[in-house]
């Protein structure tokens, strides 16, 4: 009987080990001009605080490769200048800055693998 209890311990022991899966498993790159994730596991939520002035763009690039991602660029409290939830398709476009100040991308992934970027370029 103590034979079959160890057994049946270790058996649900490596099986809620193996359901575990990491939050993050990749390499980030964050500064106050880009933030650049590529991961193969990304199950948490990062922001990054980028500096923009009026007139500059802001480079966005989405790679999903699988699970979804969620993603908002917000000043402060205001209304975010791009966001969108549970996309699970690749995307590429530019968002025009209107008004200068301190924007934070937020990433939000759920059993994602594969890559974001964030980059500002100067409108000059």
């Amino acid at each position: 009987m103590k034979k079959i209890i160890t057994i049946f311990s270790v058996i649900v022991l490596i099986t809620s080990l193996t359901a575990c899966s990491p939050d993050f498993n990749g390499s980030r790159t964050g500064n106050d001009k880009q933030l650049i994730m590529e991961y193969t596991a990304f199950n948490t939520t990062d922001s990054q605080d980028l500096v923009v002035e009026a007139g500059d763009i802001i480079h966005t690039e989405i790679v999903i490769e699988d699970g979804q991602l969620s993603y908002k660029i917000q000043k402060n409290d205001d209304e975010p200048i791009a966001e969108s939830e549970g996309i699970f398709f690749s995307v590429d476009y530019d968002v025009e800055v209107e008004e200068s100040g301190t924007y934070t991308v937020t990433v939000t992934g759920e059993k994602t693998k594969g890559s974001v970027k964030f980059v500002v370029e100067s409108a000059e």
